[in-house]
């Protein structure tokens, strides 16, 4: 059984910004830095990373890059795709390039055809025909996507190769809901920074936090703090994210955090098209909040 215990940041992709190329030695540079702090591992193409402006090819590049640098920590690929043969083939795809075990977000294009007996299929099929744990992806809802019933995932938990879900809903209710009726040994992960502690208090397992990219120290003493029983420690880091995932992550996606990310003298860079980077009066806005969290003096330092 895989350990996904612990948190696991959700990395960017950089892009040339001339040939509009994944940039991968900006990408193994910021994976360097990340991995100087206890993160548990990271996950490339994920929504964080632009996976859906991403292709296959490049997938793979980047998890052969990632390999390499995260060493013994945990590497998860983001490989959901629209069809089930499609996801099939990444999902091997990223094995081969090192992947640890996938996550898998659903394929919601006919989303009024996506019953949770088509959905249990999808996931049972490619379950058995991954050589890699799966994990299932609840999308944040305010994406394209659906939601998942907490029966369904409950059903999902019983299979033998699917060990997990990060729930990116920010609402810790259903992620107790879903904690208390998954079967024994299903890992619930939590997506969203902003209640990283509190999803620790409910029973989850860790999380995938794309705060951890820019307060990377403060979401890994998150974990480490709770897992050690120094409450206090937690909550005070809790604290010092919750501002960065409310006003960056949540409120600004992809674009705000690839702002942050070079103001914090790591490669951001812009979003791959038709994302558009944020506006000036919003990278303003990124600035103070970097400054107020302490984030800058030890960038400059």
């Amino acid at each position: 059984m895989i350990d996904l215990g612990g948190v696991t940041l959700p990395v960017t992709t950089p892009f040339d910004p001339v040939t509009g190329d994944i940039d991968v030695v900006a990408f193994r540079s910021n994976l360097r830095h990340w991995c100087a702090e206890p993160i548990r591992g990271v996950l490339v193409a994920g929504s964080t990373g632009e996976s859906v402006l991403l292709d296959e090819a490049e997938r793979v590049a980047l998890l052969r890059a990632a390999r390499d640098v995260v060493g013994e920590r945990l590497l998860l690929a983001g490989t959901g795709a629209e069809s089930l043969r499609a996801t099939v083939r990444m999902t091997k795809a990223a094995a081969d390039a090192g992947a640890d075990a996938v996550l898998v977000s659903p394929p919601a294009y006919y989303r009024g055809a996506m019953t949770p007996e088509v959905l249990a299929r999808h996931y049972r099929t490619l379950a058995d025909a991954s050589p890699v744990p799966v994990i299932v992806y609840q999308v944040p809802l305010r994406l394209s996507t659906l939601e998942f019933p907490t029966g369904l995932v409950a059903e999902l938990s019983r299979h033998r190769n699917i060990v997990g879900i990060k729930d990116s809903r920010g609402r810790l209710d259903l992620l107790a809901e879903l904690i208390s009726q998954s079967a024994g040994g299903f890992q619930v992960l939590v997506g969203s920074g902003g209640v990283l502690y509190g999803a620790l208090e409910a029973g989850a397992v860790g999380g995938i936090v794309a705060v951890g990219l820019l307060s990377t120290a403060d979401a890994a003493a998150v974990y480490a703090g709770f897992a050690a029983d120094r409450k206090a420690e937690a909550g005070r880091a809790q604290e010092r994210i919750a501002p960065l995932h409310k006003r960056i992550v949540g409120g600004m996606g992809v674009p705000g955090v690839k702002a942050a990310l070079d103001i914090l003298g790591l490669h951001g860079g812009a979003p791959r098209p038709p994302l558009a980077a944020v506006s000036e009066a919003r990278r303003e806005e990124i600035c103070r909040l970097l400054e107020k969290a302490g984030l800058l003096s030890a960038a400059q330092a």
